[in-house]
């Protein structure tokens, strides 16, 4: 769809995904605005936006996915760089949202970094922000400004009724995540498990009980962040002993960090379904990973925020 013919409205993007930003203004029919997004000599990013942006809406595509420092670093210049220029309205497309597990104080002396981050955005001229299936719902709060919240379960949920499969369960591996089971089991018409685990140590986990029923069940996994797999892996480990006939496994941000890819390769999920908020590294191709595209979903956001429309309605059933 084009909008205006361009004359108004600017995609830019960053580093991080500028795949994902070339998919995204393509589907609105414009092309990726001009910049430059390096580096100097000496690390420091260096930004140039090379056209006009005078009262234009500019919306910068840029996950905070790793390397996450130098991810958000060139948000924050590209966006600052841009409220110098003149530019009307700056959205920051922020599929991904890096430090979000880092929402709140669970021993003294800790940080809130995504609340940190929120700041820096605030203070660099961003005066939207649009992402996707924040890992802690309350970081919307953490801004004063409009936060556009969309979900990645309708994307998930299409590819999953397109396969076909039958008798399915849907199974969160923790406790927190009951509510996006929930959404996916509605659409998929199904019931819902949870997998009660506790954590001895950082980044280890053990599963303790099932709640509900897999037997003879297709088992799927719904998660927002597969990072290790380290917990993904032992929970699908887990639905097998309690009888799942088949386990696949989605979420929507997958971050892969060594050695996820060797986890899943090496374990009985079947498919994991993941988006492409988060560039698929090279080294983490695998026949049993499959990529599905938000970018209608992020042009849909946008012709509606550009069009002063409800952003909400695009998840009304």
């Amino acid at each position: 769809m084009v909008l205006d013919n361009g004359k108004r409205l600017r995609i830019f993007s960053g580093n991080a995904n500028p795949a994902l930003a070339e998919e995204i203004a393509n589907y609105l029919g414009l092309a990726v605005g001009d910049a430059s997004v390096g580096r100097f000599n000496n690390g420091e990013s260096q930004v140039m936006i090379e056209e006009s942006v005078r009262g234009t809406n500019v919306f910068v595509v840029q996950p905070t996915c790793g390397p996450v420092n130098d991810s958000i670093m060139e948000l924050l210049i590209m966006v600052d760089a841009l409220k110098r220029a003149s530019a009307d309205q700056i959205t920051a497309v922020i599929p991904y949202y890096g430090y979000a597990r880092q929402d709140r104080k669970t021993r003294g002396r800790e940080p809130i970094s995504a609340k940190l981050v929120a700041n820096l955005l605030t203070t660099a001229g961003v005066t939207r922000v649009v992402t996707m299936d924040l890992h802690a719902g309350q970081i919307q709060g953490f801004f004063d400004i409009p936060v556009d919240h969309l979900i990645g379960v309708p994307i998930l949920a299409d590819y999953l009724m397109e396969k076909g499969l039958d008798d399915i369960v849907v199974v969160t591996p923790d406790l927190g995540g009951v509510t996006r089971a929930r959404q996916l089991a509605d659409r998929l018409h199904a019931p819902i498990a949870i997998i009660e685990k506790r954590r001895p140590m950082p980044g280890v986990s053990e599963v303790m009980n099932l709640i509900g029923g897999v037997e003879g069940k297709t088992a799927v996994i719904v998660d927002d962040i597969v990072d290790t797999a380290g917990s993904l892996t032992e929970a699908a480990k887990a639905l097998g002993r309690y009888g799942a006939k088949e386990v696949y496994a989605c979420c929507t941000h997958a971050v892969l960090s060594h050695p996820a890819k060797e986890r899943v390769e090496a374990s009985n999920i079947k498919e994991l379904i993941i988006t492409n908020t988060i560039p698929l590294a090279p080294d983490n191709f695998s026949p049993k990973i499959k990529v599905l595209s938000v970018a209608p979903l992020f042009g849909e956001a946008i012709i509606r925020i550009f069009g002063d429309l409800s952003v909400s309605k695009l998840f009304d059933d």
